[in-house]
């Protein structure tokens, strides 16, 4: 059997490029970016500083709080009424961290996060969010982490342990 002609063969990779492509967009987790002026509602620092740990609740709304880590976007979570008064849990449409290996937004709910790591965020100790259960074993084992917790796991409790160097 002969190969396809070349206008074929370019048709092909072309269609197979779409599709990969649009798999791809589909999967992209997009929240908007942290502009300037953007504080921390939680210890004002100025987020944009900090890219490689931008956490982000968007509401349904549009409106979007941003964190110069995921340890105070965990704090804002639970305590919602001194962090954001007027805004309600079931306002939000998504929580987006981003991943420590290649820098992309993940959603929070699916990350893993490992702590007691020797990586420190902005505010010191901090939850390092990984996309894959692989990629936070390797991160523990690699940078000394105590353990793995995925988001549910993270109550109040554990984010000042965290906050204070306390992790088990």
């Amino acid at each position: 059997m002969s190969a396809p002609p070349r206008f074929l063969r370019g048709l092909l990779l072309a269609a197979w490029t779409a599709v990969a492509a649009s798999a791809a967009l589909a999967q992209a987790v997009i929240v908007p970016k942290p502009g300037p002026r953007d504080l921390c509602p939680v210890c004002g620092m100025i987020v944009s500083k900090y890219p490689n740990w931008v956490a982000t609740v968007l509401y349904k709304d549009g409106h979007a709080h941003h964190f110069d880590g995921p340890k105070d976007m965990f704090k804002y979570l639970h305590d919602l009424p001194r962090y954001a008064p007027g805004h309600r849990p079931e306002d939000i449409a998504r929580i987006v961290v981003t991943d420590f290996y290649d820098l992309g937004k993940i959603e929070a709910q699916s990350a893993w996060f490992v702590i007691g790591s020797d990586v420190l965020g902005p505010m010191g100790h901090e939850f390092i969010p990984l996309a894959s259960r692989e990629d936070a074993a390797a991160f523990e084992h690699e940078h000394k982490g105590v353990c793995t917790l995925r988001f549910d796991a993270v109550t109040p409790a554990v984010v000042e342990q965290v906050d204070h160097g306390r992790f088990r």
